[in-house]
Order: structure tokens, then C-alpha cells, then sequence
């Protein structure tokens, strides 16, 4: 008897969907929390049931993790911030913009910055291009 052909598994990981990425920015801003800290610090208009169902499911998928401490459940993020930002970028440039330029283009144009974020882009730009110049000698 044949088995049954196993479901294949995505090349990448799964995003956050935005009510999750809400949950994780809560996280991120809060550190270690309970449903309820993480509910009220998102001052949304959901029912605290719902939060509590994403933040399961969000367990199931690693992107959040729980603990008990003293007898409460406790939410922390299994994602560093970074992490998340970096790869929820490399998805917008492949799915959306192409291009790294054409995601500055379209992000400046959508919220131009300050002069003193201008400064800090032109810096990491900078930065950015020395880490590359070195890794290729």
C-alpha cells in the first residue's frame, strides 16, 4: 500500500499576517507579557478572545513563544525584531518592488524623512557598501 505523498514544505518561511505583526510589535515594545498586557497595549477594537486565539496559533507557527511563570501563561516574541523586518523587506522587494532602489524610491515617496533620517540612510548606505567592498577582497 502506497503512502500517501507528504504536504511539501515552503521554501520560506511564513510571514506575519498584519493582526500578528500587531501582536509581535506589542511584544517587541513590551517584553515578556500576558495575553491580557499584550491585548490592552494594542488598544484595538477586538474582543480579548480573539487576541488570545492568535497569539495560540502564533505559538504553532514560532512566532511567538509561551511560558509559565507562577502559575501565568507568559508571550514572548521567537523572532527578533530585525529578523522579522529583514525578512518581511526581502519579501516586499521580491514580490513588489524588484529592486532595493525601487523600495527607497517608493518608501521616500510615500513618507518623506527628515533631514536627520536622510543623514542616517546616506550613513547606512555608506556602511553598507564598505561591509561589500571588504567581503569581496
Amino acid at each position: 500500500m502506497a503512502l500517501p505523498p507528504r504536504p511539501r514544505k515552503s521554501a520560506r518561511p511564513a510571514l506575519p499576517t498584519g493582526a500578528e505583526l500587531d501582536i509581535l510589535s506589542a511584544l517587541w515594545r513590551l517584553g515578556p507579557a500576558t495575553v491580557r498586557q499584550v491585548h490592552d497595549a494594542m488598544d484595538k477594537d477586538r474582543g480579548y478572545t480573539t487576541t488570545l486565539k492568535q497569539m495560540q496559533g502564533m505559538v504553532e507557527k514560532g512566532f511567538i513563544s509561551r511560558s509559565e511563570r507562577f502559575g501565568v501563561h507568559v508571550y514572548e516574541p521567537g523572532i527578533p525584531r530585525q529578523q522579522m523586518q529583514k525578512r518581511i523587506a526581502g519579501d516586499l522587494i521580491r514580490r513588489v518592488f524588484g529592486s532595493t532602489a525601487n523600495l527607497v524610491q517608493g518608501a521616500l515617496q510615500a513618507q518623506p524623512a527628515s533631514a536627520e533620517e536622510m543623514a542616517e540612510i546616506r550613513k547606512l548606505i555608506e556602511t553598507h557598501g564598505q561591509k561589500k567592498e571588504r567581503s569581496h577582497e
